[in-house]
């Protein structure tokens, strides 16, 4: 779909792939999931398109170079539960999970990523519900 004389955007994003990343992750659905910047597969294969975006860690989790990995993993996992790809109830612990191990690969500590794990367990449901789904907006405002 086109638009002309406005655009349609979303916002609360700061990174974009600059390349493909795949990784195999703990999550096996029922069957292959394809979606524009999103490819699971029922073997756990993830594939985050090239030019994905997404906004890094969240709540006061400082943005870092051993947690960034983990972050696009774990926003494109959480992105699959919000728009009913993944059932959030069956996924979200195992999402988290990855995290917490992503973390640990690449540099963070045991005791640090295990806190971030327990946080993400208290306050991440909103991130995977359907409901907090992204917002489109539209620039400029419709008359």
């Amino acid at each position: 779909m086109t638009t002309t004389g406005f655009i349609r955007y979303r916002s609360d994003y700061k990174y974009q792939l600059a390349e493909g990343y795949e990784i195999n992750t703990l999550i096996r659905p029922k069957a292959d999931i394809n979606t524009e910047f999103i490819r699971l597969d029922v073997a756990g294969d993830l594939l985050v398109k090239k030019s994905y975006a997404w906004d890094g860690p969240s709540g006061p989790v400082k943005d870092t170079q051993e947690n960034m990995r983990a972050s696009l993993v774990h926003d494109a996992l959480y992105q699959l539960m919000r728009n009913n790809h993944l059932k959030a109830r069956t996924w979200r612990k195992a999402a988290d999970v990855q995290f917490m191990e992503i973390c640990k690969e690449d540099g963070v500590s045991s005791r640090t990523a295990s806190l971030w794990y327990r946080g993400l367990r208290r306050y991440g449901k909103p991130s995977a519900s359907p409901e907090n789904k992204k917002k489109i907006a539209r620039a400029p405002a419709a008359a």
